[in-house]
């Protein structure tokens, strides 16, 4: 037994190096591409102050490293939801806390005056009351996984009803704003929008290492996690809340960024060869697929860049394909 855990390890010790020297390798790139190409000779000095590039210290260099951030934010958010539900389906995307943020940013949008601040909190409290929904439904004789997946998409789809008549009621300008926003894009990200939403990752990230072992239990059954002394009351609403913050972090700024909270923790979790949900290797793969959807939407349609939600739904929407054939077809 002990031998198939250090295996288990040392795979994931081994698939985290290839996957961030993956993500290293996305993000020179993205650094060098753009209306004019860079030589990654160029973005080194640039990068060690030998040079000073306004290109790609202050245009590219943010974005490249919101693709990172905010990709490892929805992959942990995506395992979070996926490890408490026990269902690959269990994604913030899936059960409506994208929707939710929206809503609270259409709020902000559309009756306040739409500034960062207004975004971010309308984004974390639209978020929270969904979640909030979604839990004490989910709660009728028992915690449920599938219930709360299933009550989570009926509440998804309502929510997203309330999105579209929000948009309808709206002035013409605020409407075209709010539709272009809930693509989901990462253009136009500079260092005045990032750095208050990353130091807010950080923290949950860090909470979340510290809460990583009880997490991984929970996948194996609220029985397995009790006898090993894990609170199931307590870390669901840590964890919960730690996942809100995530996914409405992301939405305030770069809008709801669809299927990476999805996708990104199963293809983790398959490389990793895990039993459970590993929360590593889900961030690390949040952040490669961000990254690399973020760069098609920049290429397909190049000097024109796409939002990169545009893109990741595309892809996200075969993988789902893919999971729910492979899911029938085991039931």
């Amino acid at each position: 037994m002990n031998v198939l855990g250090l295996r288990a390890e040392r795979r994931t010790v081994l698939l985290a190096t290839a996957l961030a020297g993956l993500a290293s390798g996305l993000g020179l790139l993205g650094l060098c591409f753009g209306a004019s190409w860079s030589s990654p000779g160029e973005v080194v000095a640039v990068l060690t102050g030998a040079e000073h590039s306004v290109v790609i210290s202050d245009w590219r260099l943010p974005r490249v490293l919101a693709g990172v951030v905010f990709g490892a934010a929805l992959g942990v958010a995506g395992a979070i939801f996926q490890n408490l539900t026990r269902n690959p389906m269990g994604s913030p995307d899936v059960i409506g806390l994208d929707a939710g943020a929206y809503t609270g940013a259409l709020f902000a949008i559309t009756v306040l005056s739409g500034t960062s601040a207004q975004l971010a909190t309308g984004s974390v409290l639209g978020g929270l009351l969904v979640s909030a929904a979604i839990y004490l439904l989910s709660l009728d004789r028992g915690f449920s996984g599938l219930r709360l997946v299933v009550i989570g998409i009926a509440v998804n789809a309502m929510v997203t009803a309330v999105n579209s008549w929000i948009v309808l009621r709206a002035e013409l300008e605020v409407a075209i704003a709010a539709v272009g926003w809930s693509a989901g894009s990462l253009n136009g990200v500079g260092w005045a929008d990032v750095r208050i939403p990353f130091s807010v990752i950080a923290v949950l990230l860090v909470l979340t290492a510290a809460r990583a072992h009880a997490v991984h239990q929970t996948s194996f059954g609220d029985a397995i996690a009790v006898t090993t002394g894990v609170g199931l009351g307590r870390l669901r609403l840590l964890m919960v809340l730690i996942g809100v913050g995530c996914t409405a972090t992301v939405t305030a700024v770069a809008g709801p960024i669809a299927f990476i909270a999805l996708a990104a923790p199963q293809i983790g979790r398959r490389l990793a060869g895990a039993a459970g949900v590993p929360l590593l290797p889900a961030a690390l793969t949040g952040a490669v697929l961000l990254q690399g959807a973020d760069l098609l939407a920049q290429m397909l349609l190049a000097p024109a860049a796409l939002p990169v939600g545009v893109v990741s739904t595309a892809i996200g929407g075969c993988y789902l394909i893919w999971l729910l054939t492979k899911e029938v077809g085991r039931a």
